[in-house]
Formats: C-alpha cells, structure tokens, sequence
C-alpha cells in the first residue's frame, strides 16, 4: 500500500492554479505521450473555460516515488470560498500560490487563514517569476508578514518557499538556480509533509465534504477516508450533519487516478473516494462501520449573502426562441431542486405569487453562472436585481461588507474615492507600490458595490482593476443613491430602424442596433439624463417625391452596447428585470404598459 498525501493548491484568481495542477500531471506520466491535451485540463466544463476560472473544486491524484499524492484544484473567487473551508479539512497540507507581482491578495488572505485554522503548514510557491515587474523577495516578505498578522505559529511561520513558471512546468528552491522541471515541489511535499498514519484494523470514519451527481448512479459523496477502510456493497452507518442517523448500502466506489475516477473494491485511510448508495447523502455527514456511529464535528456551510427571484418569462416573446425547452414555473422549480444536490451554497423558496422562487447565493458570479447553466440548457426565465440579505446580530441591523482593492491610475484615484465615498465604502489605506499607479483599500457594503463595475470601468477608461471578496457582517450603512441614469424604454411592437435609431442616439447610448424586434416595455438604451424615456425605435422616414440635398446621405450608427449577464445584473434597477432565454439577454421593465407604469410612478 502506498503512503498517501492529500494537497490543496489554494490562491487567488488568476495566480495560476489550474496550470501548476496541468504541470504535475503532466510530469508525473498522467497522459499518454502521444495525447492531445488541453491547458487548465481540471477546468473541464465549458463555463469553467470560457471564462478562465475554477467553479467547482476538483480532485486528481499522481502517484511519485512510493507515494501517492491526490491533489485538489480549488476555486479561486471569492464566491465560492465555502468549498476551500470544506476542502481544507481534507487535507494534509496546501501549496499557497502568490502571484510574483502582485503579491497576497483578498483570497489570499481567506485560504490562508483557512489552513492555519487547520494548523496545516502551507508550502508557498510564488509564481510567475518571469514577469517584467516580478518582485519575488518583496512577495516573500509580504507573505511573511501576512502570516504573523494571521497568527501562525512558529512552526507554520517556518514554511519552504518554491520559485517557479507554472505555466512551463519548471520551479526551484533558490532563485540562483534556474527550474528545469517541476521535481523541487514534489521533492518538498513528500519531505514537508507527513504520509496520513492509521490503521486498517480502525473502525470505519469518513466525513463527506464535497458532493456530485451522476445521471446514472445519483448522488455522490466524496471526502477522506479518515480511518479504516470503506469497501463496495458493504452495509454502513451515517451520522448526518444535523445529528439524525440512518444507514446505507455502498453501491460504487470510486479512487482518483490521474484526472479519472476509477472503481475499486476498496478503499484504506487517508485516501480521498467517491461513495455511491445515499441519495440524500449530505455535507458534513460522517459514515461509520455499521452499527456504530462516531460522527466527527459538523461542517458549517456559509450562509448566502445575496439573493434574487427567479420567475417565469412573461415577455411577449416568451417561448418563441426555437432552443428553448424549459418554460413553466415547474420546470424551474425541478431545475433548482437538482442544483441544490450538489451547490450547498444555494438556498431557494418559493415566493407568496406562485410564479417564482427567490434563490439566495455567495454572490453574484455565484448566482450568474447558475443562470448561465440554465440558459444554455434550455430555460427561459424573468431575474429581479440582486438584493443583499439582511441579519440581525446583537439586535442590531447588519449587512454584508467586501473588502475592495483596487490598482488604478494616479489620475483617477480621486474620481474612485469620491464615487465610492457616495456608496458609503470606508478608505483604508492607499500606496503608491508601482509607479504611475494607486493602489486603494476599501471596506465597502455589497449593497453598495451592486452596478459599480461598469461605472469603475468608465471612470478609469478601462485601465482599472478591481478585486472583491466579503470580509464580514457590518451595520447597516444607510441609504444608498442608485443608478444616475435612466433608459430608453420602447413604447411599440415592431422592428428597430436605423433611421429611428440614429435619432434617439443624439439621447443616449443605444443597447439595440437596426432588424432588432422589440416589445413595449423592453429597454433599447441608455438615457443621458437621470428619468426613463418612452421612445419610438421602430419608426421609418417618410417617403416622399421630392428629392431632398440630404436624401442619399449614409447613416452612421454607433455599436451598441452589448451587456454580460453579469454586468445586467449590475445594472438594472428595482423596477427592471432581465429577460433570459438561450439566445438571447433583454433588459425590460417589470410593468410593459407604459400607462400602468405611469400611473405606479405617481402614486
């Protein structure tokens, strides 16, 4: 039997993750010689590579010198924080990955803070060290002190440090030196990091502490086997989160090899499995030998922040795009019922008007990647803008707050502070670590960030970068001024012309271009000013005998603008909802009749 070590790669977004994980298995003899294989090979579903992130934390194993280490490959927004608590608790130790410019960033700090909870000694591997303005010691000492303020003990402030290029598969333990393969981290896991120790003859322990879904199998439960060992088809008892007990057959059991399952007939302490047989198999459920219940300590999932209503698509076009498959309130409700198998993070109810559900998550990239996933699949649905969700702690009014870096150019530091400052964020600290640019610290309530991207993109011409994760519950910040401008709402059935376009775009920006079919009621632009604007795009120029000195002249229209589910969510207001079918995203008013509306305005 092989010595095991379970290892977490851990890091920011973008700190390169998914690549070190690329470059271990390719080294290690994973993939056939002649294979073809993709970067970021973990990243395996097609949003995950779309968009260059990890959304769901993954597991692979390589099997080097007498050992076999499983790795875990984990999401790097802050969104979905609540699967590297989870993940952490599984593992032997982490290899902490920081950027060689950028230094620790807001996700740094968390997954730190994770594992020396965990009392797990982290490896810091500092990446990207061939980057222009790579400042690797300065990194260094920034971790150093990260560590200290995060309360690490001496042992852990004694971590081994790897300089490496993930992305070419080489790292070294003294910059001097120059990386020919990516053996000095292997060689440091397996002299840093101590086999998992137990005994087969030990009573069966296993807590769940990620979850899947097969089509053919159900429910699946993974995590670590922390004693004994587990075999398929054997009888076993589980120790639910909430403390009731219940037993289960195990049908399929699952190891990792390389980036697949493979189905064994038994498994042993310290390996990481995959238990088929429990369909209602939860987080945090501890299985035990049969007949004996020794349940370890319950994992808590982080409760959502933010929520948004789900409903029904009640637009004129609604069912008229040819991929659409999935309409009614029932399949929605099925859809969410389905998610909530494996997206623990994801809270839904059914709201009082039985034409939707409000479904509460980490986030808002959280919720739009399920509402991406829906789409794609074939649902047509109605969202509301995303709303914080309010706690009382202490009987005091609290709501959730970010902590905010931002790295922007000298000369739109002042327009930042100043927005921001109306959004009712608290400045922290400002440095100047690279010349030409600021670097500003905020604390800030979600509330307040909701629809500030695009506002942050135009005041800093697009120069800007902007990194969010939640920090904590604070009081609540009061009244917060929304969107300050308003749209052009369509007052017609019809198809847009570019003649009836090019004069509505002296009044704004326009959201639609020329053939568009719109409805009344549906938002075609961008006011200039502050209120809304019911316009006619759907209007020709008249036509007439006389020939005019203006007659053949071209009309020049500019490109729309064209919004990411993401950045509708950000903008829409209160009375707006986004209109989601397969082929297409619409901003619409929630009341189509421009009357009705008229009348709810004066009231």
């Amino acid at each position: 039997m092989k010595k095991i070590i379970n290892i977490a790669v851990v890091a920011h977004v973008d700190a390169g993750k998914s690549t070190l994980v690329d470059a271990l298995l390719k080294q290690n003899g994973v993939f056939r010689e002649n294979e073809q294989v993709v970067d970021c090979v973990m990243d395996s579903n097609t949003l995950e590579r779309e968009r260059g992130i990890t959304i769901t934390a993954k597991n692979c194993a390589i099997e080097y010198k007498d050992y076999k280490i499983n790795i875990v490959d984990t999401p790097g927004h802050a969104d979905f924080s609540s699967e590297i608590e989870r993940i952490i608790k599984t593992v032997d130790s982490v290899i902490l990955l920081v950027d060689s410019a950028e230094g620790p960033m807001p996700q740094t700090r968390f997954v730190l803070k994770e594992a020396l909870k965990n009392n797990l000694k982290p490896i810091l591997f500092i990446n990207k060290i061939d980057k222009k303005d790579a400042r690797p010691q300065e990194v260094v000492d920034m971790c150093f002190d990260l560590f200290l303020e995060l309360g690490a003990t001496d042992e852990q402030l004694d971590f081994k440090i790897i300089y490496g290029i993930a992305k070419q598969g080489i790292c070294t333990t003294d910059l001097n030196q120059e990386g020919k393969d990516i053996s000095p981290l292997l060689e440091t896991i397996i002299k840093e990091v101590k086999p998992f120790e137990g005994s087969v003859e030990d009573k069966l322990q296993l807590q769940i502490s990620n979850l899947d879904y097969d089509d053919y199998i159900g429910r699946l439960g993974i995590g670590r086997v922390n004693k004994g060992k587990i075999k398929s088809g054997e009888l076993v008892s589980l120790s639910r989160n909430n403390g009731e007990k219940a037993s289960f057959k195990v049908t399929k059991l699952f190891i990792n090899e390389g980036i697949k399952r493979l189905e064994v007939k038994e498994a042993y302490y310290g390996d990481l499995v995959t238990v088929a047989g429990c369909n209602e198999i939860s987080i945090g459920d501890t299985i035990c030998e049969n007949g004996t219940y020794d349940p370890l300590p319950p994992i808590e999932i982080e409760k959502p922040t933010l929520s948004m209503n789900f409903m029904v698509n009640s637009s004129p076009f609604a069912g008229k795009c040819k991929q659409s498959k999935f309409l009614t309130s029932r399949h929605i409700k099925e859809r969410l019922e389905r998610e909530l198998w494996t997206n623990v993070g994801l809270e839904v109810e059914e709201l009082e008007s039985n034409d939707g559900f409000k479904v509460s998550g980490r986030g808002e990239l959280h919720l739009s990647i399920l509402l991406e996933n829906m789409r794609r699949e074939g649902y047509e649905l109605n969202v509301s803008k995303p709303e914080v969700i309010f706690k009382e702690i202490d009987g005091t009014k609290c709501e959730p707050f970010e902590k905010v870096i931002i790295n922007t150019p000298d000369e739109f530091s002042g327009t930042i502070i100043s927005d921001l400052n109306d959004r009712k964020a608290m400045l922290q600290s400002v440095s100047n670590d690279e010349e030409g640019y600021t670097k500003l610290e905020f604390l800030a309530p979600t509330r307040g960030l909701i629809g500030y991207r695009n506002s942050f993109i135009t005041n800093t011409k697009g120069e800007g970068i902007m990194v969010r994760s939640f920090d904590s519950y604070k009081p609540y910040a009061g009244e917060i001024s929304g969107r300050k401008n308003g749209v052009l709402v369509s007052m017609v059935d019809g198809t847009t012309y570019g003649y009836s376009l090019f004069n509505l775009s002296d009044r704004g920006e326009l959201l639609v271009e020329p053939s568009t079919d719109v409805y009344i009621g549906m938002i075609v632009g961008i006011n200039n000013r502050e209120n809304d604007l019911d316009v006619n795009p759907c209007k020709n120029k008249n036509l007439t005998n006389t020939r005019s000195s203006s007659a053949d002249e071209a009309i020049v229209l500019n490109k729309p603008r064209t919004f990411t589910l993401e950045e509708a969510l950000e903008f829409i207001e209160n009375d707006e909802y986004i209109e989601i079918t397969p082929d297409a995203i619409r901003l619409r008013k929630k009341i189509l009749d421009p009357k009705e509306r008229y009348k709810l305005n004066r009231k």
